[in-house]
């Protein structure tokens, strides 16, 4: 029988995978074959390596479109091999830094195409993925904020849906996140790294800085409502089952959830990881938020209470769409029909964009 933390991988995060972009097939046939979670990287590199060579030969042969869609796929699988597994850090960044190498090589031939970029922050840079719709000229953007732990290399199934629509997107790897997690810790006053970020788009005459929308998922729907309080640049925010404080929910989150937020945020101890989790918090924030927010939360979620959402959209000083799933897991991937496309088609009428 696999163990305790197998198990709760498989439970909580199929839909996830899929709904972002792992074949179903791959899901349940490198799942069952897992009974050690010190085995879990391994086997999803495994699996990665053969989405890998068959973009590679696409690539060599000059079917640069599928050689994107493949490589692509790598890139998630082999995001998906470390997002949680801190126990073994050196086969952690290895297989991190073969989702950033197969993104990379498809980012050129996606459609519309990508560039990666580097984003000046306190002395280092934050690694992001910008892409712009094709024949667009000077379009509005979405900023893209990770979670605990997501990447910019998981963010394709999103990244289309705003595209789509004639909005950029910038997908980045801010503080304990990614790229990023190596020389920056995970902190509370996520609008420090958002500043940055939007000061660098203001520098870029390729898009409209002056209609910035905000989008998060998980605990990056903490930060990018927290950031929009602060930052009045933003001009409307999109958040996925954030908390309202994550200290208050530390107890009852899964082991795995636990130790990824101490190794992220640099904590010697579980203690010191729960004291910095409480820095995590919307309290006497979320009365800043002035500009559309619009709230997604399921009410199945067993990583964060979906009241938290609530608890957002009733402090907001601006107007608040809340969309809570009845039947919706943790960010509702089980169900991104009922709001996926709604949220993409919500953000880009409010950064003035016609309905399409």
């Amino acid at each position: 029988m696999p163990d305790a933390r197998v198990q709760s991988a498989i439970h909580h995060w199929a839909p996830r995978f899929v709904a972002n972009g792992v074949p179903l097939t791959d899901f349940q046939e490198v799942t069952a074959g897992l009974d050690h979670w010190e085995d879990w990287c391994s086997a999803w590199c495994t699996r990665a390596a053969q989405h890998e060579a068959i973009g590679r030969k696409a690539l060599a042969e000059g079917f640069n479109l599928s050689a994107a869609q493949h490589l692509t796929t790598a890139a998630v699988c082999y995001h998906f091999s470390k997002f949680v597994f801190v126990l073994d850090p050196e086969q952690m960044r290895a297989a991190q830094m073969k989702a950033v190498e197969c993104r990379k090589l498809a980012l050129p031939h996606l459609r519309p195409a990508g560039d990666y970029v580097r984003i000046p922050f306190e002395g280092k840079s934050f690694a992001g993925i910008l892409r712009c719709p094709a024949g667009a000229a000077r379009p509005p953007i979405v900023v893209m904020c990770m979670g605990l732990d997501s990447a910019k290399e998981e963010m394709e199934s999103y990244e289309s849906l705003f595209l789509a629509r004639g909005l950029a997107t910038l997908s980045f790897d801010g503080p304990g996140q990614g790229e990023s997690e190596y020389d920056f810790a995970i902190r509370g006053d996520y609008e420090v790294a958002v500043k940055a970020v939007i000061d660098w788009l203001e520098t870029r005459q390729d898009i409209d800085a002056g209609k910035i929308g905000l989008w998060g998922v998980s605990l990056g729907g903490y930060y990018a409502p927290r950031a929009a309080a602060f930052e009045k640049r933003v001009k409307a925010c999109i958040g996925l089952s954030g908390p309202y404080d994550f200290g208050a929910i530390w107890d009852a989150l899964p082991e795995l959830t636990r130790e990824t937020f101490r190794v992220r945020s640099k904590c010697a101890t579980q203690e010191d990881a729960r004291q910095h989790a409480l820095t995590l918090s919307m309290q006497g924030v979320a009365q800043q938020i002035k500009c559309p927010l619009y709230l997604v939360a399921g009410k199945q979620d067993r990583l964060v209470p979906w009241q938290d959402a609530e608890r957002v959209a009733r402090e907001a000083s601006g107007p608040v769409e809340l969309v809570a799933i009845e039947d919706g897991n943790h960010v509702a991937n089980n169900r991104v029909y009922k709001y996926r496309t709604q949220s993409a088609d919500w953000i880009a009428q409010q950064l003035g964009l016609p309905k399409t």
